[in-house]
């Protein structure tokens, strides 16, 4: 497979402003991306996959022509983003938000009929490509001929914003979180939609999300970043393969005081997740072999004022590989 983007060594900063006191302020300097590295290839999905504010947006920014880098150089479809924008324009399929861009007054159809005339698509293949991804999409079923964007469901506005970015029907796609805030069929649609893209038309994608069951179930490789640098790549059974010593102990334990629970494993010295819902805490608990400290374990808790409710040991999970590598578990 040939690359269709290859990013080397980027790097974003951003001057900020930290307001003291009523009138005075200082310029802080924030990394966005501290020397990113990837390639993605036709008729693959890789996917970006951090939490909010990792580097992820900031990266499509830049691989779309939206944003300079510092330092460091990309290229999509053979075109430098810095010395050859307008053809990197031509090859990509972009989608940043399912909300901006589009008009509220004119409905899905002559929203795409306007983006149509905007990228300079002749006119009949413009109507047959926009009645084509119109029935793709199924917005037809769902009144995007004749409803009004502003009347669009946030459903139907993140499917018009996917027609929007395949519009040109370009080889490179560049999809920014396309399922953030979407019911789980509307989801489970796009999710099918990009996978074909992929594996069957052949486009490269590059799929940000952070969500890790959406990543696992859609990327055939995954770049885990975090706070501007990929902290871990591969496929999602690579990655779970990273961690072949670790099991994850979970559990299940009734208490008043967070804090304390804090204490006592910190006391242990085991690396840990908690989770809480009133006084039910979920604790998992990364370790090589979960026998030889359970025992000692739930004395110390039940003695610290803990009741065990339930206790489990699973395999890690994507979740637990991002955590492990993005926290420095290593």
């Amino acid at each position: 497979m040939s690359k269709a983007i290859e990013a080397k060594g980027l790097v974003k900063r951003y001057q900020t402003k930290e307001r003291y006191g009523f009138f005075k302020s200082k310029v802080e300097v924030v990394e966005a991306l501290r020397g990113v590295s990837f390639t993605v290839n036709y008729g693959e999905i890789v996917g970006l996959l951090g939490p909010n504010g990792a580097g992820k947006t900031t990266t499509i920014k830049i691989l779309s022509t939206l944003l300079l880098p510092d330092e460091g150089e990309a290229y999509v479809a053979g075109y430098n983003v810095v010395k050859e924008p307008s053809e990197v324009r031509k090859h990509i399929g972009l989608m940043l938000t399912v909300e901006r861009g589009f008009y509220g007054k004119l409905t899905g159809r002559e929203n795409l009929e306007y983006f149509a005339a905007l990228y300079g698509l002749e006119r009949e293949y413009a109507k047959k490509r926009i009645d084509y991804l119109i029935k793709l999409l199924e917005l037809d079923k769902l009144g995007g001929d004749y409803k009004l964007f502003e009347e669009f469901s946030l459903g139907m506005r993140a499917r018009l914003s996917l027609a929007r970015a395949l519009l040109s029907n370009a080889p490179v796609l560049l999809l920014d979180e396309p399922t953030l805030g979407l019911d789980p069929p509307s989801a489970r649609r796009i999710r099918e939609l990009v996978k074909n893209l992929a594996h069957e038309e052949k486009k490269a994608v590059l799929y940000t999300t952070h969500n890790m069951f959406e990543a696992e179930i859609v990327c055939d490789k995954i770049l885990l970043i975090n706070k501007g640098v990929i902290v871990a790549s591969g496929t999602p059974g690579e990655l779970k393969a990273k961690l072949p010593k670790l099991k994850v102990l979970i559990l299940s334990l009734y208490g008043q005081s967070v804090e304390n629970l804090q204490r006592t494993l910190g006391d242990l010295g085991l690396k840990h997740e908690i989770s809480s819902e009133l006084n039910i805490h979920t604790v998992r608990i990364h370790v090589q072999r979960p026998e030889d400290i359970f025992n000692d374990l739930v004395k110390k808790l039940v003695s610290s004022g803990f009741e065990l409710l339930s206790a489990r040991i699973e395999e890690p999970t994507l979740e637990d590989v991002f955590i492990y590598f993005s926290e420095g578990y290593l």
